[in-house]
């Protein structure tokens, strides 16, 4: 007699790849399902969870970071289990996972970096924001990468939300860092940084950026920078102001009277000084005798609406040179391929229909296989979005239950599995010794976390 699976008797098996808010919470819907018995194991490659809030979200943001409280919430049921320090394709592959789980998701995010495309795009002084970003943060990936600090002026490349935080990091006081649980080594040199001018570039209107209003409202508060818009920038242009009336959107309006607010703002002397710019895109970066940022060159935009009734930008005739000594974009970010997962280079996210993974050219889903986060729908929204993004993808998974949908795999143990490929793993306690560590180290030093970033030293404090 058939055993009817996701019942006591025979538990729906799930392997969530990736522990950051998508994986947390396509685990904390299936949990929620009352007459549906799931095990959940999620992996990572890092030891540590959370992904984006960790090692994205800025250091200063500390309420953001809260929600992993949600996160440990669902790390308390007695069917989940963490499996980090644990690498797809290294010490575990994708049909490792077929033979021991029902389904499988894959919320991966987007671990990679757009480029602009321009000549001189890779001079020394030249970086993607994600390396910086995740620097401060303590990636252990990142944390011994390099940027001139000893530079006056640096641009930023973009006006989403992370090319405001990288903007404001390189304008917080010394005072304000040391109150983060950014990276040690990250505030020591930013508190000896030199940066004393920095430029956020965007290519369209006030109205089409990207950053929210939090974030823009920020800007005006930092204690030792003073927040500048061009006067001429600030003001819309007659698409735009028309596109914003037809529309009438406030959060949009708002955001447009923050900005002209600051284009009213008359310097106060401050440290350092911040200016946004609209309508502009760098079309080359220009080097010095050493091979090392000196300038980039931008050209004027204007905007035109497509045939799908949105604005676009293209360039004029008009040039300026802005001397800039450091240049971080931050222009979009794409997923990286996981083997043997149809991936759209073009999105750069996994192929997939609303969370089902699907085959590239019959369109059909495949068998067992999801996808969840960045990785399903590209770099969009906060990290609450996906919340209902994950929702939306185990919806996929309980429709595919229903219909007798799943990976046909055994019952074996995947732990034993992984303390042979890998003994060095990290469970969920092992993590929850580490947070305690790092937060008394953090409390004893004034702050609310002292991150540990190298993986090795992680396995010692664990006496590993």
């Amino acid at each position: 007699m058939t055993r009817v699976l996701g019942r006591d008797s025979n538990p729906l098996r799930v392997a969530i790849v990736g522990s950051g808010p998508a994986g947390f919470y396509a685990a904390g819907h299936l949990f929620k399902q009352r007459d549906l018995m799931v095990e959940v194991d999620m992996f990572d490659r890092l030891p540590t969870p959370y992904g984006l809030v960790r090692y994205g979200v800025a250091p200063d943001h500390l309420k953001t970071k809260s929600v992993t409280k949600i996160y440990d919430r669902i790390a308390t049921n007695p069917n989940f289990r963490f499996f980090g320090n644990v690498e797809l394709g290294k010490h575990i592959s994708i049909a490792d996972l077929k033979r021991h789980y029902h389904h499988i998701i894959y919320s991966t995010g987007t671990q990679s970096d757009r480029r602009m495309g321009i000549p001189g795009e890779d001079l020394s002084g030249s970086h993607p924001a994600t390396q910086f970003v995740a620097w401060y943060n303590g990636h252990p990936d990142y944390r011994d990468c390099k940027f001139d600090l000893s530079q006056e002026t640096a641009a930023v490349v973009g006006v989403g939300n992370v090319a405001v935080d990288v903007a404001r990091i390189l304008c917080l006081t010394p005072g304000e860092l040391r109150v983060t649980d950014m990276a040690d080594y990250a505030i020591d040199a930013l508190c000896e940084s030199n940066i004393k001018e920095v430029f956020v570039l965007g290519r369209r209107g006030p109205s089409q950026a990207a950053f929210t209003n939090p974030e823009a409202k920020e800007l005006g508060l930092l204690p030792g920078a003073d927040v500048c818009v061009l006067p001429e920038e600030a003001e819309l242009d007659d698409l735009s102001r028309a596109s914003l009336e037809r529309e009438s959107d406030r959060e949009v309006e708002k955001k447009v009277e923050i900005l002209q607010g600051y284009a009213l703002r008359k310097p106060t002397g401050k440290a350092k000084k911040l200016t946004v710019r609209f309508l502009v895109s760098p079309v080359e970066l220009i080097g010095d005798q050493q091979g090392r940022v000196s300038s980039m060159q931008l050209v004027r935009n204007e905007l035109y609406e497509t045939e799908s009734g949105t604005l676009s930008a293209r360039s004029s005739d008009q040039y300026e040179d802005l001397p800039v000594g450091l240049v971080f974009r931050s222009v979009g970010y794409l997923g990286v391929p996981i083997p043997g997962v149809p991936f759209n280079e073009s999105f750069g996210v996994i192929s997939n229909y609303k969370g089902r993974v699907i085959d590239p050219e019959s369109q059909h889903p495949i068998t067992g296989q999801y996808t969840s986060g960045w990785a399903k729908r590209g770099p969009t929204g906060v990290v609450g979005t996906n919340k209902s993004d994950s929702v939306e993808t185990v919806t996929c998974m309980l429709e595919d239950l229903q219909d007798g949908i799943a990976l046909k795999s055994s019952a074996s143990s995947v732990e034993d599995l992984i303390r042979q490929r890998q003994p060095d793993y990290f469970s969920y306690s092992d993590w929850q010794r580490l947070d305690e560590i790092e937060l008394a180290n953090g409390e004893a030093a004034g702050r609310p976390r002292a991150k540990i970033t190298c993986v090795e030293e992680m396995l010692a404090v664990l006496g590993r």
